[in-house]
């Protein structure tokens, strides 16, 4: 492996051939800005949705299907927050936060994820578009962090020991800067292997754990450290490391006035009437990106 120039708003996916595992690393920076400065969220808000957002693109870049739609979700009825929504489709990434700000105010100023969420739960769905196919698991959402959570769901609905570190900060100039670390045993049918969760003992699998979580936090972040030379440190008495192509990431939002105009012209004339305010506009809002779009009713 060599050094590459400091690796931001990219993905690049590996595999260690002879553990019979594959990972993903990502780095975020302007994305994250782009996508947190449209909200103006508290700074525990603010954090909880970096680190969301890290983790959608962490598990959407390992989607096979280019147009393939990873959503991530969780959700509580009596907590800070009442819903956060990420997703990623072909390197597109975006999320919002609804919360509560008065339950925000009596919470600690750097509040667990119980603090935020209480007893709520996390759903990640995958949307294949090329097949049709749509896969979604739920889980309670457990862990002190969205990457704990996360590796609960694929240890609970998919029985797939993984590893998830996910580190957000801001430099000195008090931009973001988000990196993470996603380890996966392959899943049955891959190369034919038993699921690991059928046997007594799995030393391939502890092995790959064991040097992930050797990581250091700020070494994620470190726009410093290009990503084949993280690799290489935890990974360089490996038999073999094949680097995958990578992927860039972007803000991505589907709104649009000619698409919510398109949406807008399926209901009768009565029906947007009656969506109109009195000056006869339809005022639609993105939660995604913060915006909203005045359609005539009439158009």
């Amino acid at each position: 492996m060599t050094d590459h120039t400091p690796d931001i708003d990219e993905a690049i996916g590996f595999t260690l051939p002879g553990r019979h595992a594959r990972g993903r690393m990502v780095r975020v920076g302007s994305v994250l800005d782009t996508i947190l400065s449209a909200h103006a969220y508290p700074p525990a808000i603010e954090a909880l949705l970096a680190e969301a957002l890290t983790l959608t693109a962490l598990i959407g870049a390992t989607l096979k299907d280019p147009s393939g739609q990873l959503t991530l979700q969780a959700q509580t009825q009596a907590g800070v927050v009442t819903l956060l929504v990420c997703d990623y489709r072909g390197g597109e990434l975006r999320g919002y936060v609804q919360y509560d700000a008065d339950r925000l105010a009596e919470a600690p100023a750097d509040p667990t994820l119980f603090a935020l969420f209480g007893e709520g739960y996390l759903a990640i769905t995958f949307d294949l578009a090329s097949s049709g196919e749509r896969y979604q698991g739920i889980v309670p959402l457990d862990g002190e962090t969205m990457a704990q959570a996360a590796e609960s769901y694929f240890v609970q609905s998919e029985q797939i020991p993984t590893l998830i570190r996910i580190d957000t900060k801001r430099d000195t100039a008090g931009r973001h800067v988000a990196g993470g670390l996603f380890l996966q045993h392959l899943p049955e049918g891959e190369d034919g292997r038993e699921r690991l969760h059928t046997r007594l003992d799995h030393p391939e699998w502890e092995h790959v754990a064991i040097l992930g979580q050797t990581v250091a936090a700020d070494e994620l972040a470190d726009l410093g450290l290009p990503f084949e030379t993280l690799i290489w440190r935890l990974f360089n008495e490996e038999d073999e490391v094949r680097l995958l192509a990578r992927t860039a990431i972007t803000k991505g939002c589907r709104c649009d006035p000619a698409y919510i105009a398109s949406v807008l012209a399926k209901f009768t004339p009565e029906d947007r009437r009656e969506m109109a305010d009195e000056a006869g506009m339809i005022q639609v809002d993105c939660k995604f990106c913060a915006r909203a779009f005045p359609v005539p009713a009439d158009a």
